[in-house]
């Protein structure tokens, strides 16, 4: 049944992704935040039919957290899940990704129409320079960054070293950082086509401040709040 499910699911996906491809490119005239909620419709979309047919459900736990003002989110990254899920919850925001996803047909197309701020990661210290400027103008507009600070997917119980691009960025700013721990992973794996039904959590932490603060030391608070906060809440993932 869980097979059957996923691809119905994927069907579905493929079918809604590829006129919304098109819709995306026709919204090229209007203003940044029209584009943005036309084409965030593929992920309300997407999200009514990841509760529906795959019967994957979710939690979202700390939203009194929230600044007042746009932050930078730095969240833990496990599945595609989070990445439809965090446009239908928060703030508009603009995700830094890799500019490989520009190339993605029907997908890539919708996402170049988004103020997404899309590095090449293999230029290093000029890529983290274009986060900081470009992210430094998003916060400005008024839109929410969300960057992933471990760079991909990671499967549960696992980590990478936390990169320095998004603490960079807000203490650039001055900009508040949302530091977030999930558990998607559990229900959507990476790179797995099955998906698992069940009800994930996503933990919102408490605001961070970064005004006047070095970006190394902003990192590794978030660090410890993430990685602390999943040791914590989902202590099965490390056994």
């Amino acid at each position: 049944m869980r097979f059957c499910r996923s691809v119905l699911f994927l069907f579905l996906q493929v079918l809604v992704t590829i006129p919304y491809a098109f819709l995306s490119m026709a919204t090229y005239p209007f203003a940044p935040r029209t584009r943005y909620h036309i084409i965030m419709g593929w992920c309300r979309t997407n999200a009514k039919m990841i509760r529906a047919i795959l019967r994957i459900d979710w939690r979202i736990e700390g939203m009194e957290n929230l600044p007042q003002r746009p932050a930078v989110i730095l969240a833990k990254h496990q599945s595609a899940l989070e990445t439809i899920l965090f446009p239908t919850v928060f703030p508009p925001q603009s995700f830094v990704l890799k500019r490989e996803l520009h190339w993605l047909p029907f997908f890539g197309w919708g996402l170049a129409m988004l103020p997404m701020i899309a590095i090449d990661r293999s230029r290093g210290s000029d890529a983290l320079t274009q986060v900081k400027l470009e992210g430094a103008r998003r916060l400005a507009e008024g839109w929410w960054v969300t960057v992933y600070p471990e760079g991909t997917r990671m499967a549960i119980g696992q980590k990478r070293r936390y990169k320095l691009g998004g603490a960079a960025l807000a203490a650039n700013a001055g900009a508040p950082i949302v530091p977030i721990a999930l558990n998607t992973g559990e229900f959507w794996r990476r790179n797995a086509f099955i998906k698992q039904p069940g009800c994930a959590r996503v933990i919102v932490g408490p605001a961070i401040e970064t005004a006047g603060r070095a970006a190394d030391e902003v990192n590794a608070e978030v660090e410890a709040w993430i990685e602390g906060t999943m040791r914590r809440e989902f202590p099965h993932h490390y056994q």
